[in-house]
């Protein structure tokens, strides 16, 4: 009898083996928001320098945090006036507070700081941090005299709830195989061996039921993205409370600006404060969009471009330098996404007035159209097909002669249309009312077998960028196509008169 139980449980025992060599070479379903091997890129501009903030992937927590600080020329080293000096002090903390008591430290507590020198050679500089639990964090970048904080997420590995019943099923039919196996052989009772088998052949059965339903589990919302990135959310995706329903979208935003100087030829700070268009309260939930929390343009009066990244100074409150060219009206947009709610072009209602100050300040030239010039020291060529209202449009910008454009937020090219303008108002004042703001991008292909897009250190692309764009009205607008080469941000100012579309009165 020992040995007819011992035959009857060889079929079981090479189910649940290969079942269970099944299980551990599937990979559980992450939801973290994130997939593994994920860099995160956030631009910064800290006061009047323009950084490229990269946090590398983090593989393990605890754990090492690779994080690295890119330069650009012109605004390298903090030697300019208003600017701070060239060592940043870098700080993480955690920011979401969760039940359990592990014996961490508390959030809002400085848990790693590190000391990064910047080099007068524009490039990437870095240094390694340690964070200590999965959850949200923050990174603050300071200079002495401006910081930002960037906002980002450790992810957790989590299993669905039916991958984890199916491997509990699977862990015990393979101890109650073993306690059976072992009954069959030593038990002088034939049908003893038959108790562990049938609880054996039940938890198999579950656990089969369990990876089956596997691949129709939904996903629970992205902590980060759809929902607030709370440790609970993070850790326990399945268990945290949900809305009743799956509308995650977000009101507008209301922007105000504030500038701490408003006379020419100073430098200011603009203070963007965010509120909620339904609550009024300070928004706290922007996401990380191309590469920047917020994508701040400004035009002078007399058609200058500043593609600015303000930093997060507080609960909806953000800030950025600005050299203040020359006085008139500058006029101020922001491009920006909400979590669940999308991106949005949030436009100053008052824009900003600056005075004329005691040294007079050149207005910026005239820009060309269409056709060959020169912007430091490089031949640039702009052609466009034949522009009409209602119709694509295409722009190509020739930048030099070799392949040799950096991404610049995650683009090879950027494009600003704004129109159409009249020829008797300065630009800014013009901009100010304007009906169209385009932000356009040409982007960037990643390479065949990489494992990510490439970053501001691959030197690759170009000569030639091309955009597309519908102009939906007749008239002039003004353009500025803005592109990296050798670690500077080339801008080439354009007017371009758009016709109005065939049969249009």
């Amino acid at each position: 009898m020992r040995t007819y139980g011992h035959r009857v449980l060889l079929i079981p025992a090479f189910v649940v083996l290969l079942a269970t060599v099944l299980a551990v070479g599937q990979r559980p379903a992450l939801a973290d928001g994130a997939p593994t091997g994920q860099d995160v890129h956030v631009a910064q501009t800290l006061g009047t320098r323009e950084l490229s903030v990269i946090l590398r992937r983090v593989d393990e927590v605890p754990g090492p945090l690779r994080v690295e600080v890119l330069t650009h020329a012109g605004a390298t080293s903090g030697t300019a006036p208003g600017v701070g000096g060239g060592r940043l002090t870098l700080r993480l903390v955690p920011t979401g507070a969760s039940g359990a008591d592990d014996g961490l430290p508390a959030a809002g507590t400085v848990v790693s700081q590190g000391e990064l020198v910047l080099g007068a050679t524009p490039g990437v500089y870095g240094t390694t941090l340690r964070v200590d639990r999965p959850g949200p964090w923050e990174l603050t970048v300071d200079d002495g005299r401006d910081s930002g904080r960037i906002p980002f997420v450790v992810p957790a590995p989590v299993s669905s709830p039916p991958d984890t019943v199916a491997y509990a099923g699977f862990s015990v039919a393979g101890g109650l195989l073993l306690l059976a196996l072992g009954t069959a052989v030593w038990s002088r009772r034939w049908w003893l061996p038959l108790v562990p088998a049938c609880g054996m052949v039940a938890a198999l059965a579950t656990g089969v039921t369990g990876a089956a339903l596997s691949p129709l589990t939904p996903q629970p919302p992205l902590p980060g993205q759809q929902v607030d990135a709370t440790v609970d959310n993070v850790v326990s995706p399945y268990t945290a409370a949900r809305p009743v329903n799956a509308d995650y979208s977000r009101p507008p935003v209301n922007m105000l600006v504030r500038a701490s100087e408003t006379t020419s030829g100073r430098l200011a700070d603009l203070d963007l404060l965010l509120t909620d268009g339904s609550t009024g309260r300070p928004v706290e939930d922007l996401l990380v969009h191309d590469d920047a929390l917020v994508h701040l343009l400004v035009v002078s009066p007399s058609g200058r471009l500043w593609h600015l990244h303000p930093v997060m100074a507080g609960p909806g409150r953000y800030r950025v330098g600005l050299a203040l060219a020359e006085p008139g009206h500058y006029a101020i947009s922001a491009e920006l996404a909400r979590r669940g709610g999308g991106v949005q072009l949030v436009r100053s209602a008052s824009g900003l007035d600056v005075a004329p100050g005691a040294t007079p300040v050149a207005a910026a030239p005239q820009p060309e159209g269409p056709g060959p010039r020169e912007i430091d020291g490089v031949r640039v060529d702009l052609a466009v097909t034949a522009p009409s209202a209602g119709a694509a449009t295409t722009v190509t910008v020739k930048v030099g002669e070799r392949a040799d454009l950096q991404p610049w937020l995650g683009m090879v090219g950027h494009l600003i249309v704004v129109g159409p303008l009249p020829d008797s108002t300065p630009v800014g004042a013009a901009a100010q009312t304007a009906p169209v703001w385009g932000h356009v991008h040409a982007m960037a292909p990643r390479p065949r077998g990489a494992a990510s897009r490439p970053d501001e250190t691959v030197a690759m692309f170009g000569p030639e960028v091309r955009f597309t764009h519908t102009f939906p009205e007749p008239g002039r607008y003004r353009l500025w196509a803005q592109v990296e080469r050798g670690y500077a941000l080339v801008t080439v100012p354009a007017v371009l008169d758009v016709t109005a579309k065939e049969g249009d009165s």
